[in-house]
């Protein structure tokens, strides 16, 4: 089942990445869950509009998943966003909790990654 998870948490990740958010809400979100992205109103349905709302406004985002953690019935993605050619890239680290295959919880925060990054370890 964990392996499970995993997958789930990719494909809705990939899908709502490049605007199919329907799609990804309607196979693998319960949407009477939760989500914790401080910047929306609660409930999913909220999120998923934003989303939608974000796709057409940045429809060409490139979204690679690098770290993939799961624990029970958590899974944890560490990914690579490139929203447009003149937004900064972001790190992002969304955490999902799942019932039944479904996706019932939601965090997700991310970190710009500068231009210069002293870190010669980069950010991945």
């Amino acid at each position: 089942m964990h392996a499970d998870n995993k997958a789930v948490a990719l494909n809705f990740l990939k899908l709502v990445a490049h605007g199919n958010v329907d799609e990804g809400y309607e196979k693998y979100v319960d949407m009477d869950g939760k989500h914790h992205n401080v910047y929306f109103s609660a409930g999913f349905q909220q999120l998923k509009d934003a989303m939608k709302e974000s796709h057409a406004k940045e429809p060409n985002k490139e979204f690679t998943p690098r770290t993939v953690i799961c624990d029970g019935d958590l899974v944890a993605v560490h990914s690579h966003l490139k929203r447009s050619s003149d937004a900064p890239e972001i790190q992002v680290v969304h955490i999902f909790r799942f019932v039944d295959g479904k996706i019932v919880e939601m965090w997700d925060c991310g970190q710009e990654i500068p231009k210069n990054n002293p870190n010669t370890d980069g950010a991945f």
